[in-house]
Formats: structure tokens, sequence, C-alpha cells
């Protein structure tokens, strides 16, 4: 049984999540360190509540003995496609560095998709920086395919 506890972040969590953000950044060492000044941009708690208020979008922290060791949001998309099927979308799914290689991130992954499956989500998707290789193989091995090349517009 299980000793991971996922809730609904709250805005004190939002540093906490950001950190975890960063210490996953693909660019590995060469990532800048994280400025502790930064955490309080009043633009990360608007974004906190917009993604709170919706409800097709779930922010989740993950505890462990009282402490946040992971992190993932979860947004559910209607479309037309597939007779108006909904998918899943996994993004910024993080653990904490020393709790990596133990089990928690397929466990995290698994409890989302279960909740993409109880939303009636016929899929679930999510992407990952293709310098990622260590994740496309955990990926992967949760049995997530490569079928799409993704592509994206910085504005």
């Amino acid at each position: 049984m299980s000793d991971l506890i996922y809730r609904d972040a709250r805005p004190e969590d939002v540093p906490t999540i950001l950190a975890l953000c960063h210490n996953g950044d693909a660019r590995g060492p060469d990532t800048p360190p994280l400025d502790p000044e930064t955490l309080s941009d009043p633009r990360y708690r608007t974004a906190f509540d917009e993604i709170s208020a919706d409800p097709n979008h779930q922010l989740i922290v993950v505890e462990r003995d009282n402490e946040i060791v992971g992190t993932l949001q979860i947004s559910v998309l209607p479309g037309l496609p597939r007779f108006g099927m909904k998918r899943g979308i996994l993004e910024n799914v993080h653990i904490r560095g020393d709790q990596r290689g133990k089990g928690l991130g397929s466990e995290m992954v698994q409890w989302a998709v279960e909740r993409c499956r109880e939303a009636g989500c016929g899929m679930v998707q999510l992407t990952s920086n293709k310098v990622r290789l260590d994740a496309h193989r955990f990926y992967r091995k949760l049995g997530f395919e490569a079928t799409h090349e993704g592509f994206k517009l910085l504005l």
C-alpha cells in the first residue's frame, strides 16, 4: 500500500512546485539557478488561480511524510475527433530529485491516468523534451507510445 498522499495544490505550494519544475529542467547542468526572488512574482498566483478555477484542470501535489515530493497537472480536453473523445493531458510531471528511482513517478502517473479514466477520457497524452531520454524510457515503460512529433511556437 502506498504512503503517497495526492491533493489539490494550494497557493502556498506554488514555490515548491516551481522548485520541482526547475529541478526537472531539461537543460540539466546548463539550467540557470533558481532565483528565490522570482517565486513571489504575482503572475504565478494569477496562473494558479486560473488553473484552480477551471474544472478541466487539476494542479496536484504529492506528499510523503508531510513533505511535497512530486507534482503534476492534469487537463481534460474535450474534442470532436473520435466521436467526441476527451483527452487527458499530463503536464509538468516532476518528482523531487532525492525521491527518484523509488517507483513514485510510476505511481504518480498511474494515479493521474486513473483520474483521466474517471473523467471519461479515452486517451492520455503528454510531451517530454527531446533531450530527456530517461524520461522517454520511463513513459514507454508505463505504456505510452511516441506516436506524434510535437511542435511549439513561443510567443
